[in-house]
């Protein structure tokens, strides 16, 4: 694309526009949003690397991992976040966790993003009596408490990490579907979507060549933040034993084994339920700036 030229007023020259920067460049220049990006960059990685960084066994009982009497140990020069109730690596686990946390995280995110945004796209873009279904059963799935209708849902299927992502899918694509609808419905009221169809334009140009484009911000800012409402679900539900079971690691079920032995050794549950915040957090800090990042309306302040 041409870099814009504009003439200099004073003296007649004309002058080159200074290009706006990138999203990734104006992403980096926010302290916290560069401190989420750090935080995720540490789980990937640990998640990818967990065999080669502890070279244990996730589900490995070590008779070196617990004391005399049978106490799990503190955190040490050989076991960075000490040991479980089993003598098992904490810090093993926990990487191990974070994979199936991002898995689920992606998987479930994904699926919900995609059927959210093709419920709110027909149904803000077709109206009539295709909406209004749409709309009053997405409402009428938004009148169930979230965490309520997972529980259920999770209670009926087999517990395994992939029913897991599918039924937090399940119960997170409403509150994409109606943002959707919403954008939606304001651009099909747009001008330029009225001279779309005045030159008798199909739905299909309309919508993939007008409306989608425009919805890209809003799916990237919602995708991003989803994640972390994803990660939270995800460890309650193997917390409450309805989620991923053992002996697969998950930072919901790492906490539920440990929780009785909380006083004696808080770093059960401390270093798993950080884990679980920092994750969180850091994609809510990079959601909120993408967020302030795409809005038009800040267009000009940075």
């Amino acid at each position: 694309m041409t870099t814009p030229i504009a003439p200099d007023l004073s003296t007649g020259a004309r002058v080159v526009a200074k290009p706006r920067p990138g999203v990734w460049k104006r992403l980096l220049k926010r302290p916290l949003a560069v401190a989420g990006l750090v935080i995720i960059a540490i789980v990937v990685i640990g998640a990818i690397l967990a065999p080669w960084l502890t070279g244990y066994d996730p589900n490995e009982q070590m008779f070196d991992g617990l004391t005399i009497e049978g106490s799990p140990l503190p955190p040490n020069a050989k076991f960075w976040l000490g040991t479980d109730l089993l003598g098992r690596d904490l810090l093993t686990r926990i990487l191990y966790g974070a994979r199936t946390s991002l898995i689920i995280g992606i998987v479930a995110n994904g699926v919900a993003l995609l059927i959210g945004t093709l419920v709110g796209v027909t149904a803000g873009h077709f109206r009539g009596w295709v909406g209004s279904v749409l709309m009053r059963f997405t409402d009428l799935m938004m009148a169930f408490p979230a965490l309520l209708l997972a529980i259920c849902l999770a209670a009926v299927f087999q517990p395994s990490l992939w029913i897991v992502a599918m039924v937090i899918a399940l119960v997170n694509w409403v509150q994409t579907a109606r943002v959707i609808f919403t954008e939606t419905s304001s651009l099909s009221e747009r001008e330029f979507i009225a001279a779309e169809r005045t030159i008798g334009a199909g739905a299909p140009r309309i919508l993939f060549r007008h409306i989608l484009p425009h919805l890209v911000p809003t799916i990237i800012v919602w995708g991003t933040l989803g994640i972390s409402t994803t990660v939270l679900l995800e460890a309650t539900l193997s917390y409450l034993g309805i989620g991923v079971q053992p002996p697969t690691a998950s930072w919901g079920n790492i906490i539920f084994e440990n929780q009785t032995y909380f006083q004696a050794a808080p770093w059960l549950v401390f270093f798993p339920g950080a884990a679980i915040l920092a994750l969180a957090l850091a994609f809510n800090l990079i959601g909120d700036a993408l967020r302030d990042i795409l809005d038009p309306t800040q267009r000009g302040r940075e």
